[in-house]
């Protein structure tokens, strides 16, 4: 059924997309912001430690869905299994306005420098890297996204310092907020860092630590991380953007709406979406513009399931790189046990990091950050946490729990992955999700590198323990599958020659007039920290081009 035609339809209200429609709708452009999943509230996920957007053993608060919305993983050995959004293996990120950043940590980092050009940088120094891997420079530079970077952390809002950072780019303007106070744990690992001769700080938050924006500060509570925040203090685009944008009287947000294809016409560029809503209701949206910024996996599903005479496997995919390079974060590190007790209960406990490890590291290809985890509620200490010598039940293991609870600090990076050709999301030939539409089909495995990396960033967690005090320390290894995690990103890689990339460096679809891939999915590689900020810079930039530059009705 056709409706009104708009300048602009965005299609996923995650990070990214709600951050292009405010940029057009403050431009005049009329919008509409279609989101799969529901409008939630704290309400939505009663502080429960077996059912947040970190823990499902009973499902997840703010989506998926359990029932119809499958995906298909194939594993190392090439055996393929149907998962559910609670299983392991489905590489979830949360269905909802706002997506991931209504429940985020909000840790908001600037990518390095390096990050956009790991073949400069690492090319002649570690050609194993680049070994059966498609490692290559952004066409951006930290340069191009250091304006977005810098308005992404004044309107949505961050807090921190990172003045102790001697390895990050170069910044016109400090955060708008200061830190939180310091936990217990910060305390201990400063000392413990400066001991080493590294350079340790406060984490940049997306988070008030004071009033802001009009919204009061956080409370510090223990249930951050996997939760919505109930004093609204963490930010996210559904409390900053969208009711921007909404307020312009441009923006329309329509939630509970699945798009099923891109529509295109006889020359191969866009009219419109089609999409399903709450009561299975097929809709067509004709547009001027459309904008996917579903994630890494589901912008690749949408492209491949987006078809016709000029695009017969999937638009922008005429040389085979939809769905390639599919990465995330593999994530290593030590927890360590202390004498003294460390928990003091202030939430949302992350706060101290290091970058003294991200480049520069001998005979490494990259590195990570490394900083302490948040505030682990007590399913995710004796599921992730634990002691491995100490038995998983018994006396044994409730005493484990009684003395370690409140004396173990974990610390923890985010490795910046080789990319590698062959992981990858696909098209599932059999299995359909509820309205019929072919599901994600995710396979791949992690580079080589990638693991030497990993192991060699959870060694020097290790370390930043032991000199912190730490009288027991285990380390938390990688595993090998295919990566991609609530921060999967690659899968329509940004670049000059659409032969080897699928946008350009606008996120424009090499092979359209009026397609654009705005979120992780244009990442060519997925630096060595948290990547949200990076996809809302991204977002940014692309959106005011677009507004500037497109053509309005």
């Amino acid at each position: 059924m056709p409706l009104p035609k708009v300048d602009a339809v965005v299609i996923g209200a995650g990070a990214a997309g709600p951050i292009v429609a405010k940029e057009l709708a403050f431009a005049g452009w009329r919008v509409v912001l279609l989101e799969k999943g529901r409008w939630n509230t704290p309400a939505d996920c009663r502080k429960d430690d077996l059912r947040n957007q970190r823990n499902a053993t009973l499902g997840y608060p703010f989506g998926p869905e359990e029932e119809g919305n499958p995906r298909v993983i194939v594993d190392l050995n090439g055996r393929e299994r149907v998962v559910r959004p609670s299983e392991p293996g489905y590489n979830n990120n949360a269905f909802c306005v706002g997506g991931g950043t209504l429940s985020y940590g909000a840790m908001a980092w600037r990518f390095h420098p390096n990050d956009f050009r790991m073949r400069s940088t690492y090319a002649a120094k570690i050609p194993r890297a680049f070994e059966n891997s498609t490692l290559e420079d952004w066409p951006i530079s930290y340069d191009d996204l250091e304006p977005y970077y810098e308005k992404a952390e004044w309107e949505i809002g961050v807090s921190g310092d990172v003045s102790g950072d001697p390895f990050k780019g170069p910044r016109r303007r400090p955060l708008p907020m200061p830190p939180l106070p310091p936990t217990r744990e910060h305390e201990i690992l400063e000392k413990g860092a400066r001991r080493l001769g590294l350079h340790p700080f406060s984490i940049p938050m997306l988070r008030n630590s004071v009033p802001y924006n009009g919204r009061p500060a956080c409370m510090r509570c223990r249930w951050c991380v996997g939760f919505a925040c109930e004093v609204d203090a963490k930010n996210g685009t559904q409390n900053t953007v969208i009711p921007a944008a909404m307020a312009t009287g441009n923006l329309e947000l329509r939630t509970e709406c699945s798009a099923r294809e891109i529509l295109l016409d006889g020359k191969g560029n866009a009219t419109g979406v089609a999409y399903f809503d709450w009561d299975g209701r097929l809709w067509e949206q004709p547009a001027r513009y459309v904008v996917v910024s579903c994630g890494a996996i589901e912008s690749a599903r949408l492209l491949l399931n987006s078809r016709s005479r000029l695009y017969p496997q999937g638009l922008g995919n005429r040389f085979d790189w939809v769905g390639r390079n599919l990465q995330g974060h593999t994530y290593t590190g030590a927890n360590g046990l202390f004498d003294e007790i460390v928990y003091d209960d202030l939430g949302p406990g992350a706060s101290i990091a290091i970058c003294d490890y991200v480049h520069g590291n001998p005979g490494l290809a990259g590195g990570a950050m490394l900083a302490n985890e948040f505030i682990r509620l007590p399913y995710q200490f004796v599921s992730g946490i634990r002691d491995p010598d100490v038995p998983r039940w018994g006396r044994a293991h409730k005493d484990f729990v009684r003395r370690a609870y409140r004396r173990i600090i974990p610390v923890q990076g985010p490795t910046q992955e080789i990319p590698v050709f062959d992981s990858r999301v696909t098209l599932d030939p059999r299995v359909r999700d509820k309205f019929g539409i072919p599901v994600a089909r995710i396979s791949g495995y992690r580079h080589p590198h990638t693991i030497e990396i990993s192991e060699f960033m959870a060694e020097r967690a290790a370390e930043w323990l032991r000199a912190s005090g730490a009288v027991k320390v285990w380390l938390r290894r990688a595993g090998r599958g295919v990566s991609a995690g609530q921060h999967q990103a690659g899968t329509c890689r940004m670049g000059n020659d659409p032969k080897t990339s699928v946008v350009d460096a606008w996120c424009r679809v090499h092979d359209t007039d009026n397609v654009y891939v705005v979120d992780s999915s244009v990442h060519v590689t997925n630096g060595a920290y948290n990547p949200v900020l990076t996809i809302m810079a991204i977002a940014y930039r692309a959106g005011e081009r677009l507004a500037r530059e497109g053509r309005r009705a």
